[in-house]
């Protein structure tokens, strides 16, 4: 992560295409890249379709997006093999948005997400979209292929349901309200698509198996004369025209109300498109920058909707297709879209043939592949924490929404996370006093003088800790005349650690304690400086290590001197007291 950082800095926004080209292109190198776009173009046709019906909308504004999105995305993105466009993760968002706000509601929504992935990425976010805990995102991704799975049935089975419900629980009452309804030919073609699909997967996996199936599921069911519902039949089939450029309608008033749906929105893209870059890098060595990709996809999105289509992402496994049939560059993803534009332009005809239960088998199998249901099952046999994390957000994905899920679940793991980390920071006594917690000491203190207290905090000091702190300082009985605090093995503290730190000193001296701190690293005494605790504690009560400290606290107490102890090796070496002071 740290590499891709210094890289991302050195690059820039430098879109990977002009990376890329400018260190040389060959004839053979674009060969690779028109094979792979060309394969990558004939397995996005029927899914940018398939996206866009199950997702509420037309078939056309499917094929628009991947046109116009996935051109940008290539050309502008951060990633050498990203292929861009619609995507499964996208259906049950943009299907409830369309159905609370309609398709200009959703058209204002994908350019404001696009704004915020934009501003995402110039403020160089890009790695942090990526810290959304593995539970989280195992968890909704499961639930949207659920999500998906279930607005699949009435097409499937051919019910031909005029209303269903929006909500996953009214859906399958519906379907169960109504299964004499299932037309058997629809089935079968549904049946027939989903089994030419897993076996061409299985035999010839080099065939792309969603084509080849709803090609020859279509080729048969127009010739059988089959009665089932089409492309056509529904929508009237797919214009030749390429999308048109167009400002929708918008109000300031729209604007808050759809902002929530926006960051969803753009959340969800950021999280995507990173996660295939990630793939991809794992798959060819190569490294991606976060933040030029970030930008990218809000240009995207912006563009897509000034074109009439919907929300658009890297697709994980467009994009694994294009580096399995050879891509050498983004020219592959700019050349895939130049695909769908000839389909549009020369066979949009022909997709009026397309039964939509061929097409709702290849969104079951989306769904399938999306669930990653050997990833969940492992995931149930982590810490429990993290098994409830993932199930709350796959049941509030399911049952409720997916920002509520996403909210939920980031938040729930941050406070588990947070609980975990003040049980690894550890609190004990130094000088053979009990204390809440001990351990064998690695130099342990000897000869400590008569009033003086030692503590050491092991681990990081936050305000997960800060109270367990206070709590361990209760249990002394009476106060000493001079108290240690150890912090030699503190890399980092917080604002609310500080402040208990403030609350001990002010403690130590109603009771006329003095308090020394000990063996500070360099970024909490930074810390402690800029917030002014140095100067309330006393500079000259900030020892270098415990060497310095037990000095003075012999010489506050009276003792003699005595035998020098073991400095603290966690402390920067060559600092004094009087460097502090």
């Amino acid at each position: 992560m740290h590499s891709q950082n210094v890289a991302s800095d050195r690059e820039g926004f430098l879109p990977k295409a002009i990376s890329v080209l400018r260190q040389g292109y060959s004839r053979q190198n674009f060969l690779r890249d028109l094979g792979s776009g060309a394969t990558v173009g004939i397995v996005a046709l029927p899914l940018a379709m398939a996206f866009a019906i199950a997702s509420g909308t037309t078939p056309e504004k499917g094929l628009f997006t991947a046109i116009v999105a996935g051109f940008l995305i290539s050309a502008l993105g951060g990633s050498r093999y990203q292929i861009g466009g619609p995507t499964g993760a996208f259906v049950v968002i943009i299907f409830n948005i369309i159905s609370r706000h309609g398709f200009d509601g959703l058209l204002l929504t994908t350019i404001m997400a696009g704004i915020i992935l934009i501003i995402f990425g110039v403020l160089r976010l890009g790695t942090l979209i990526t810290f959304i805990p593995y539970p989280v995102t195992t968890g909704f991704t499961a639930g949207i292929a659920l999500l998906i799975f279930s607005s699949q049935i009435n097409d499937f089975l051919g019910m031909r349901l005029d209303v269903i419900p929006p909500d996953f629980i009214g859906k399958w009452q519906a379907y169960f309200g109504h299964a004499g309804a299932i037309d058997p030919v629809t089935a079968a073609a549904a049946l027939l698509t989903l089994g030419i699909i897993i076996g061409v997967r299985q035999f010839v996996p080099r065939i792309p198996a969603p084509v080849a199936a709803v090609a020859a599921v279509s080729v048969l069911a127009a010739a059988c004369g089959a009665p089932v519902e089409t492309i056509g039949s529904r929508f009237g089939g797919i214009p030749q025209t390429l999308p048109s450029f167009a400002l929708p309608d918008f109000s300031w008033a729209q604007v808050r109300i759809l902002l929530p749906d926006a960051l969803t929105v753009a959340l969800l893209a950021g999280i995507e498109s990173l996660l295939s870059c990630v793939v991809a890098d794992g798959m060819t060595g190569s490294r991606h920058n976060a933040n030029t990709e970030l930008v990218a996809q809000g240009t995207a999105n912006i563009a897509s909707a000034l074109f009439g289509g919907i929300p658009a992402t890297g697709a994980i496994a467009r994009t694994a297709t294009n580096i399995r049939s050879g891509a050498f560059s983004p020219v592959s993803g700019m050349i895939h879209s130049a695909v769908l534009v000839l389909f549009v332009l020369l066979l949009a005809p022909a997709a009026g043939y397309i039964p939509l239960a061929c097409l709702a088998a290849v969104l079951v199998v989306v769904a399938w592949d999306m669930s990653e249901i050997h990833k969940f099952m492992r995931l149930l046999r982590a810490p429990k924490p993290d098994v409830l994390v993932m199930c709350l957000t796959f049941g509030l994905t399911v049952a409720v929404d997916l920002t509520v899920a996403v909210n939920v679940g980031v938040v729930l793991a941050s406070l588990l996370f947070m609980q975990r980390m003040s049980k690894v920071t550890r609190i004990r006594e130094s000088d053979g006093e009990p204390a809440a917690e001990t351990w064998a000491e690695e130099d342990p203190v000897s000869d400590v003088p008569q009033g003086v207290r030692i503590y050491e905090i092991d681990g990081p000091f936050f305000f997960g800790v800060a109270d367990r702190f206070k709590s361990v300082l209760d249990i002394m009985e009476k106060s000493p005349a001079v108290f240690i605090l150890r912090l030699r093995k503190v890399p980092t503290v917080d604002s609310t650690a500080i402040n208990a730190l403030e609350l001990l000193h002010a403690r130590c001296k109603a009771n006329g304690t003095v308090l020394l701190l000990s063996g500070l690293r360099k970024a909490p005494l930074q810390e402690l400086q800029r917030l002014g605790t140095l100067d309330i504690i006393g500079r000259r009560n900030i020892m270098p290590d415990i060497n310095a400290a037990l000095e003075r606290a012999r010489a506050i107490t009276g003792t003699h001197d005595r035998t020098h102890r073991q400095p603290d090796r966690h402390s920067s070496s060559g600092r004094t007291a009087s460097s502090l002071s």
